[in-house]
């Protein structure tokens, strides 16, 4: 019965990648061992690259679909016959190793850890991640299968990626780091950005005989920290917007709600003693922004202008309007004002 089977063996003359697994990059074909029947038929397939191996040495590299007539100097059939006692092994080997040459979909990659710049806009460290996919085909098969396959039976998509995916990770951080794009710009720019990350790829694909075809940004995310650097910046610029709408100069504001919340602390005696001096001086401070210093000074005329009272309220007004008085302090102060009429 072996022997039958093995006469069946040497007897195939189509020799073709039928239905190939879809993670394989490399396959040999391995239906009938190494001994291949002068009068074979070789077939490519749409898609398809196959590289012929005779007495360990590359012979031909076929990139287009094709069939192809095969010649060796082995007679499988007497081959077979002659060296029964031999397993049926033949001193003469052949390879043929099938290839994908159509586009490999969809290789996931991502920033291992965030990369970090100074933001160009805000001035402030940031740490940006970034993952996305990215598209590849072969195109120095023989380089690829002699230095790094080695007539190994199988090589499978996962295998390049592992390798792949090791060395873009490298150049995509230095080219984010180059280009320091702003935290406002990346989500606009995301396109821009994944052409500039390709050119820098193009290189470190072609030294192992593959081409990128397509490289996608799919998302991008700062760290925690810059999430919070980010915040405090916006609230800060919130606040200024709401100052200069008011008609106040935000430093002066700044000033404002310092004292104002010293003047709140409540906690132990020296926390006591701290609220009543910053309350002191936030009364003062609100005074002296209207124009006033709290009770007039000896020899002083005890009653202000109507003109002077009148820009007072008016600017006390845009403090409760930014938010920057409550509705207990604006009506204690207009009391006051309106007391000295």
């Amino acid at each position: 019965m072996a022997l039958i089977d093995g006469l069946r063996r040497q007897l195939r003359s189509v020799i073709q990648w039928e239905n190939p697994a879809p993670d394989a990059l490399f396959a040999r074909w391995t239906d009938n061992g190494d001994e291949i029947k002068n009068a074979s038929k070789l077939i490519v397939g749409p898609g398809q690259g196959c590289i012929f191996v005779y007495e360990g040495k590359v012979e031909a590299v076929i990139e287009k679909e094709c069939l192809v007539d095969l010649a060796t100097e082995n007679v499988p059939f007497w081959t077979t016959v002659s060296r029964f006692m031999q397993l049926f092994v033949s001193e003469h080997k052949v390879g043929i190793h099938y290839f994908r040459l159509a586009k490999v979909l969809d290789q996931k990659w991502g920033t291992a850890s965030p990369v970090r710049y100074d933001d160009p806009k805000y001035g402030i460290p940031v740490g940006l991640s970034a993952y996305g996919n990215y598209s590849f085909r072969v195109k120095d098969a023989r380089w690829f299968f002699v230095n790094v396959v080695g007539g190994a039976p199988l090589y499978t998509v996962e295998d390049f990626r592992r390798v792949m995916n090791d060395r873009i990770v490298h150049p995509l951080g230095d080219y984010l780091a180059e280009a320091r794009h702003s935290y406002a710009e990346i989500d606009a720019r995301r396109e821009e950005i994944a052409a500039g990350m390709q050119r820098r790829l193009e290189a470190d694909f072609a030294k192992l005989g593959f081409e990128i075809t397509d490289f996608r940004i799919e998302g991008t995310g700062f760290d925690a920290d810059t999430v919070r650097r980010i915040g405090r910046i916006a609230d800060v610029s919130a606040e200024a917007q709401a100052a200069a709408a008011a008609g106040l100069d935000y430093g002066r504001v700044q000033q404002f709600e310092a004292m104002r919340e010293a003047a709140r602390n409540e906690g132990g005696g020296a926390g006591v003693g701290m609220g009543l001096g910053a309350g002191l001086g936030f009364g003062q401070m609100m005074a002296g922004a209207m124009g006033g210093g709290g009770a007039p000074a000896s020899g002083a005329a005890a009653t202000p202008a109507a003109g002077d009272a009148a820009a007072r309220l008016e600017q006390l007004g845009k403090l409760r309007a930014a938010g920057l008085v409550s509705e207990e302090e604006f009506l204690a102060k207009r009391k006051e004002i309106l007391d000295r009429l």
